[in-house]
């Protein structure tokens, strides 16, 4: 007979797959039930000291997983810690390990952002690389989860919530992150399904929407954490509709063509991505200073506030799924081209991009100059995605050499950068064999195959414990039979309240703390993109 070791040591399970009860409880009454021949799997419950009643739990979790209902995770047995809980022998060991990997991410972070192309660490997959994949693409997911699609709202385009509650309102209270500034931005281009617009007549803004937002890890047990101060920049990208590939210009640009310092004018990106991120509106208090404007600004400001601590290291890590990767890429180009990732003392500060099914940006002399700079990017991508084989459909990185020798100074011919992790959906045992293209460009499908990828060939098994249900809150992806509701996240009561008198309206939702702040223009006057 094998006991498994607990706290409590309130269980046992034999060779016959018989759990019997030790609890040490004065109550104690030794029990057993006789269980299918088959390992436990997660959930089986844990015996309370006080009620053997749970007893029933236990083979309804089995009767549940025998149906397919929930997930199997191999293990020998249970762990009792608590009748609230749901422990396995694996849970037990993912526990003691925590200690362990949270060492690992504080003395390896270079690694995990990039410093040697992550070498080593994608098959297998390294577990602190996946976690903090998936850690960056929620920072991602936040900007799908805060932001308002609701033509029906005078806010549509806005933030449901203030920065300085961002992350708490959407339940990432353990983020360890505070919201430095907002993102907005403006666009002369058609993007369907990515800016929206409010039917009202008055409304917050008429040419401007919440694009993102930039982030600093202000908390001491994050840093700690993390091995560093992090600055995170997050960018929202489209929902699922993938129309506005089509509507993309498609054509590159040189990158100092839209004022952007750069020595080389053959380093070139695609028009309407640059458009994007350098558009701006004089009249609009939101986009009166370009995206990019917005970005160089508080970077420069915040690694002039902590890039010179002698005891602290820091980080630029930016993040962003769809249209918002393309986004990330460039921003991190620009961070980097423009010098901001140098301290005052001279010291280099890492700059790494983490994408999810982004894109195509720009020309094989824009990968070459991104590699100069040291910008590190990873691509997570799912091979049934046919945004990342996007712009540039024929003329990419996979031709032969000679032709792209030849065709490299036309306007459609396009080259990934960095480093690429493809992904498969028809791995998952929890997703449907979908053949809808808006399903495998989904960003919380994707952070489910991180969850469960373990290298390449290997089986595919849930990682985190992280939810499947996830997948299905702007999609229907799950299979049918885990009883989750498809597209079912929704705004409570869509955005109304109740006022004293009992009628319902819709709150104010744009605080003065989420417009510019009045230092930007010093910034930027500093950086001569402005005049002082």
């Amino acid at each position: 007979m094998a006991t498994i070791p607990s706290p409590h040591n309130l269980l046992t399970i034999n060779k016959n797959n018989s759990i019997i009860s030790h609890s040490s409880s004065p109550f104690n009454t030794s029990s057993s039930i006789n269980l299918p021949a088959r390992g436990l799997g997660v959930g089986t419950r844990a015996l309370s000291r006080t009620n053997d009643a749970s007893l029933s739990a236990v083979i309804s979790r089995l009767e549940r997983e025998r149906q397919g209902l929930v997930d199997e995770t191999e293990g020998d047995g249970v762990i009792c810690d608590g009748v609230e809980q749901w422990i396995t022998a694996e849970d037990f060991r993912r526990r003691d390990k925590k200690a362990e990997e949270e060492r690992s991410l504080r003395d390896t972070w270079r690694d995990i952002q990039g410093e040697y192309d992550w070498a080593g660490l994608l098959d297998p997959m390294d577990p602190v690389l996946r976690s903090e994949l998936i850690r960056y693409g929620e920072m991602a997911q936040a900007c799908y989860d805060g932001f308002d699609f609701d033509p029906a709202s005078r806010y549509c385009g806005s933030s449901r919530f203030s920065r300085h509650d961002f992350f708490d309102s959407l339940g990432m209270t353990d983020s360890g992150y505070e919201v430095a500034r907002y993102l907005y931005a403006t666009s002369n281009i058609n993007l369907p399904n990515f800016f929206s617009r409010s039917r009202w007549s008055k409304v917050w803004s008429k040419n401007a929407n919440w694009m993102g937002y930039v982030a600093v890890s202000d908390d001491e047990a994050t840093r700690n954490r993390l091995g560093r101060r992090d600055i995170a920049i997050a960018w929202r990208g489209t929902v699922t509709n993938l129309e506005w590939i089509a509507d993309l210009k498609d054509y590159l640009k040189p990158v100092s063509g839209n004022n952007i310092r750069c020595p080389d004018p053959a380093v070139k990106v695609e028009s309407g991505f640059l458009d994007l991120y350098t558009d701006k509106d004089d009249t609009c208090n939101f986009s009166k200073f370009s995206a990019r404007e917005q970005i160089l600004a508080e970077v420069k400001h915040l690694v002039e506030l902590y890039g010179d601590d002698e005891d602290e290291e820091l980080s630029i890590t930016v993040t962003g799924h769809s249209l918002g990767g393309a986004l990330a890429v460039l921003s991190a180009y620009d961070v980097a081209e423009m010098g901001l990732n140098r301290s005052r003392s001279g010291k280099v500060i890492p700059v790494t991009v983490f994408t999810y099914g982004g894109p195509r940006v720009g020309n094989v002399r824009f990968k070459e100059r991104m590699d100069e700079l040291g910008v590190k990017v990873m691509r997570v991508v799912n091979v049934h995605d046919v945004v990342p084989k996007s712009p540039g459909l024929f003329l990419n990185e996979s031709a032969p050499h000679a032709l792209m020798k030849i065709a490299e100074g036309l306007p459609w011919c396009y080259c990934h950068v960095g480093e690429e992790l493809a992904l498969d959906h028809q791995n998952s045992p929890f997703l449907k064999s979908s053949v809808d293209l808006s399903n495998a460009h989904n960003l919380e499908a994707m952070l489910h195959l991180l969850d469960g990828y373990h290298g390449k060939g290997e089986r595919f098994v849930l990682s985190s414990g992280r939810d499947p249900a996830l997948v299905n809150k702007a999609s229907d992806f799950l299979k049918e039979h885990f009883m989750v509701p498809p597209f079912w996240r929704q705004d409570a009561n869509k955005g109304m309240v109740r006022n004293s008198e009992g009628r319902w309206y819709q709150a104010e939702r744009l605080r003065s703390e989420d417009h510019h702040s009045p230092d930007i223009h010093h910034h930027l006057s500093q950086l001569r993109i402005l005049p002082s």
